[in-house]
Parts: structure tokens; C-alpha cells; sequence
């Protein structure tokens, strides 16, 4: 009988053999994951692990929350399939609900299965509806792996191509710490990243410019987080020349930011269009696009989507936006949230390689910098030390940041207080053990 540590390792051997070589596995021993409950989830070997990182914050109420499994389960006894061409009753239930949820006046959902795809149909609605090619992305940013996504991505060690049909300009955007205006305070930092904008648009603009695409928090990128009022006064200049802005709420939506239900919120604007994904189906695939009717009605030819608003991500979609509304876990969020920040503020002052913590609410990362260099130097060593580390302590979370140097992580968003102090005190001693 094979033991289960060889199992692991051979699956390990076989996903080398069978997936793409630029696939990587967390970890120098990966886990092979066999089950989730609440925050934790066991290994085959049955090691338990506090999840702070929710399958890139795509678990976010939980493993096998009750409401959510019902829901599935209930919903695949019926039909588990039927695609947009057939009435569906939780694909339009979930759609209804989205876009009241939403904020967009005179909103139209359509449903994806995965954030890369939404974002992909938004900047399709807005070329379309502008009659432009033309795409303003932010520094730093990460949409996705498609041939447009990547197109709008600006962050070189996810991006795979140059090639595109797409003119897109890249501005100054949430990525203070390494920005030329970093030295600025949030006010003239927003200014200077304004005039940017301005200044591009008169000089590199050939006409009508389709859209600005940005995340309120970018989410790849390290969870570099604006100055509140930034998106808001960058969209007056949009306004005024008629370009549409695109909030991609893939990582920051459903209440994450405990602040806001979206993190476009923070910054006093409704946007044109925005995309969601991630955490809405906790687990399943589940993503869409929300636009006014005008600039979704663009489209008009035969179009359908195969998986998107599938009955049993859907009946999954609408159990977890229940979950979360009814049980206000924006308002845990918030709460948790400023315990959690505090708790890791506390271990930034204590350690000279972490350069920064940033984020909002359950939303949490740091940067981890050279002690010996300018102070400024990326450290992906660090970073991976403590990506390891917390392995050991029984503590999952993610990396990200252009440099590899950031520590990601996102708690569940009905997260308790215990589980927040159990989570800072693995995170202690795992700086400590690499300090």
C-alpha cells in the first residue's frame, strides 16, 4: 500500500509530466490539498492549515460552507448545465442580483467563468461602443492571461506577449512606494498622477480613447492601494472626453475591503462598466461583466456564452452573495480587518525588511525589501523565506508584487477574531525565524 507522502510526491511528479512546464506549485514540497472546513484546510497526510489565501481569494466564506454546499448540491440533483440559450432560473436570479448590487444605472450582467474572460468582454463593449482602440491600463496591473488581458496588463513577469490589436497606454496608478511621486502625500500624489493623465492624453491620444481599465486595489500587483478619491478624480478627466472607466473588482468586490461593498466605492464614482469573479461562486467558476444597457446593447450580433451563468455556479454565486449579505460579513470584514492590520503593522515596525503594509480590510499584504541596500531594493528572498516559513507554522498565503517581493493575504470573509490572532501569531514567528 502506498504511504500518503508518496502519494503526494507523485502527484507533484505527474502535474510536471502533465501541465505546463510554466505551471509552478507553491512551495519546495508542495501540498496536495484533500479537503477544506471554514478557514483551514488538511493535506493528504492530514496536516491542518490556516487558509489566509483562499485559492487566490476565490474560497471566501469558507470550505464547504453549509449554505453554499446545499445550494451545489441541491442544484446538480436537477441539471448542471444548460448554457444562455435556454431560460435558466439561477442564471437570471443571480443576474438580478448582481446588478442591484452593482450601483450602474440601467445595469446589464453577463455572466463568464473566469475574471480573464470578463475583463476580456469589457474591453470588447468599449472598443465597440467608442468605435476606438485605443485603452488606458494602470502601472502594475494584472487583468488576466488572454490575448487582451494580457494586452492590459502591465506588470513584465506575468506578461507573455507585446503582440496586440490593442494601443494601450499605461498610467501612473495605486503603486506609490516605487512611483516617481512617491515622496509626495496623498493629495499631491493624486494631483501628479491626474496631470499625468492629462498630459498623455494630449500628447499620445489619436482621437476618441475607449476606456481606462484599473483595479481599485490592485490585486497581482502586491495590493497596492490608492489614496482614497484617486479613481474619482482621474474619472473627472475621463468624463470630460467622454472615455469609459472600467472598474475590475475581480479581487476587491462583495465586501473584502469591509469599507465598501466595491472598491470603487472609495473613491466617490459609479463607473461605465465593471468585472467581478473570484470569490463570488466560493470555488466554483463564476465571473461576468456589469455594464448600463447602452454599452452592453453595443453587441449586436449572435453572441452566447457556453459556461457562463451555469445553473450550478449560479445556484453557488447566489448562496454566497446571500451568505454575505445576510450575515453582514462587509461589516466582519471592516472589523477583523482593522485587528488583522493592526496585529501586522506591529511586525512591520519590529522588522527592517519589511518596506510597507498595505491594503484594506481582509485585503492585507507587505513588501519585503534588501535591509543592506537603499532600503528600496526588492528582497523576493524574503518574501519566499516567508512564504516557506508560514508552510511550517501552519499558514497558508500568497506572494505576488512586479519583483516577487510581496506577501498576499486574505482571510475568509467570515473570519473570526481567534482565527485572526492564531494567523498574526504563525506570521510572527515566521519573521522571526527568517530574521
Amino acid at each position: 500500500m502506498t504511504d500518503v507522502s508518496t502519494r503526494t510526491a507523485d502527484l507533484h511528479q505527474r502535474y510536471r509530466q502533465a501541465l505546463p512546464s510554466f505551471l509552478s506549485p507553491y512551495y519546495t514540497e508542495p501540498i496536495a490539498i484533500d479537503r477544506g472546513q471554514g478557514s483551514y484546510v488538511f493535506d493528504l497526510e492530514g496536516t491542518r492549515y490556516l487558509d489566509f489565501f483562499g485559492g487566490v481569494l476565490t474560497t471566501m466564506i469558507g470550505h464547504d460552507n453549509p449554505a453554499v454546499t446545499a445550494a451545489v448540491q441541491a442544484q446538480a440533483a436537477k441539471v448542471m448545465h444548460t448554457s444562455t440559450l435556454y431560460l435558466s432560473e439561477p442564471m437570471i436570479a443571480l443576474a438580478e442580483k448582481i446588478a442591484a448590487l452593482s450601483g450602474i444605472p440601467d445595469a446589464r450582467v453577463f455572466l463568464t467563468p473566469s475574471g480573464t474572460e470578463a475583463n476580456d468582454t469589457a474591453i470588447l463593449l468599449a472598443t465597440s461602443y467608442r468605435q476606438s482602440n485605443q485603452v488606458l491600463a494602470m502601472r502594475n496591473s494584472y487583468h488576466g492571461r488572454s490575448f487582451t488581458a494580457q494586452a492590459i496588463t502591465s506588470h513584465s513577469s506575468w506578461s507573455s506577449t507585446s503582440l496586440s490589436g490593442l494601443q494601450v497606454t499605461f498610467v501612473q496608478g495605486p503603486y506609490k512606494l516605487r512611483s516617481p511621486f512617491a515622496p509626495l502625500d496623498d493629495e499631491a500624489y493624486t494631483e501628479a498622477c491626474v496631470d499625468d493623465l492629462d498630459q498623455l492624453l494630449t500628447m499620445t491620444s489619436a482621437g476618441d480613447v475607449a476606456a481606462m481599465i484599473a483595479e481599485p486595489i490592485q490585486g497581482v500587483g502586491g495590493f497596492a492601494t490608492p489614496p482614497d478619491g484617486f479613481f474619482g478624480a482621474m474619472h473627472k478627466e475621463l468624463a470630460n472626453r467622454g472615455i469609459l472607466f472600467i472598474s475590475d473588482e475581480v479581487q476587491t468586490g462583495w465586501g473584502r475591503t469591509g469599507d465598501h461593498f466595491w472598491g470603487y466605492q472609495a473613491h466617490g464614482i459609479v463607473p461605465d462598466m465593471l468585472t467581478f469573479a473570484k470569490g463570488v461562486g466560493n470555488g466554483l467558476s463564476l465571473a461576468g461583466v456589469v455594464a448600463r444597457a447602452d454599452i452592453m446593447d453595443t453587441i449586436d450580433v449572435l453572441n452566447f456564452s457556453t459556461f457562463g451563468g451555469n445553473p450550478l455556479s449560479a445556484a453557488a454565486g447566489l448562496a454566497t452573495i446571500d451568505e454575505v449579505l445576510t450575515n453582514d460579513l462587509q461589516a466582519n470584514a471592516k472589523a477583523t480587518g482593522v485587528r488583522f492590520r493592526a496585529g501586522l503593522d506591529a511586525i512591520a515596525d519590529e522588522t527592517d525588511w519589511i518596506a510597507e503594509v498595505r491594503g484594506r480590510g481582509l485585503m492585507q499584504a507587505f513588501e519585503t525589501v534588501d535591509p543592506a541596500g537603499s532600503g528600496l531594493e526588492p528582497s523576493s528572498r524574503h518574501a519566499g523565506e516567508v512564504l516557506e516559513a508560514t508552510k511550517r507554522h501552519g499558514l497558508l498565503v500568497g506572494k505576488g508584487g512586479l519583483y516577487g517581493n510581496v506577501i498576499r493575504m486574505a482571510p475568509m470573509l467570515n473570519v473570526t477574531d481567534d482565527e485572526i490572532d492564531e494567523g498574526l501569531a504563525a506570521l510572527r514567528a515566521a519573521v522571526a525565524e527568517v530574521a
